[in-house]
């Protein structure tokens, strides 16, 4: 990560704080009410094919046992109310203001991945990650909602795994490499617009 993006995600990170910080006050607020404890969901990540952080969420689902894995149809009764709103808006990820303060992602960059599918994929996570993780990016922008209309029909956790392993995963993938490649301030910008406006259009 060059110097000028890691001083702009730190500028603009405070910028959002301050601005945002009623919305996430209102939202913690809702959700003690609504959900009760915990508020946030902290689960593990990668930022490299060796280093994991916790990155932070609103907690948008009943708590379990066993959480492991990406979110698919086999998930939907686990989402709570509330979730469902925060996951369409994806408010649910402001808390990562933190992560992004404490340097484990970026604004924009590859989605950080789970620490099985590194540990299953490490060549190509080793290239993805290669980039700072980030909030968005080019595979969040473009596949996001082919993701979840792909993971959506799935009604148990070992088709959820299959699908997202086959037909996410090296799609993504591909995305990903190609912001690395022709990664800028100007691309960055362009996504975080898009991200914004994506959510407003949901």
């Amino acid at each position: 990560m060059t110097f000028s993006k890691r001083m702009f995600d730190i500028l603009f990170a405070l910028a959002l704080c301050v601005v945002l910080g009623p919305v996430i006050l209102g939202l913690t607020l809702a959700l003690l009410v609504l959900q009760g404890r915990p508020l946030f969901y902290a689960g593990e990540r990668m930022r490299s094919v060796d280093q994991g952080f916790r990155l932070l969420k609103f907690r948008t689902m009943h708590v379990a046992a066993d959480s492991g894995g990406v979110s698919g149809g086999d998930k939907q009764t686990r989402i709570t109310p509330m979730g469902r709103f925060l996951r369409r808006t994806r408010l649910d990820e402001l808390p990562q203001l933190w992560n992004i303060l404490r340097g484990d992602i970026s604004f924009v960059g590859p989605r950080p991945p789970l620490r099985r599918y590194v540990d299953s994929h490490p060549d190509l996570y080793a290239r993805v990650l290669a980039c700072r993780p980030g909030v968005t990016g080019l595979a969040t922008v473009i596949f996001h909602r082919t993701e979840e209309r792909l993971l959506a029909p799935c009604k148990t956790p070992q088709e959820t795994e299959r699908v997202y392993v086959q037909r996410c995963i090296p799609r993504k993938a591909r995305l990903d490499l190609i912001y690395c490649q022709r990664q800028s301030l100007a691309l960055d910008m362009w996504l975080i617009w898009r991200t914004i406006t994506g959510m407003f259009a949901r």
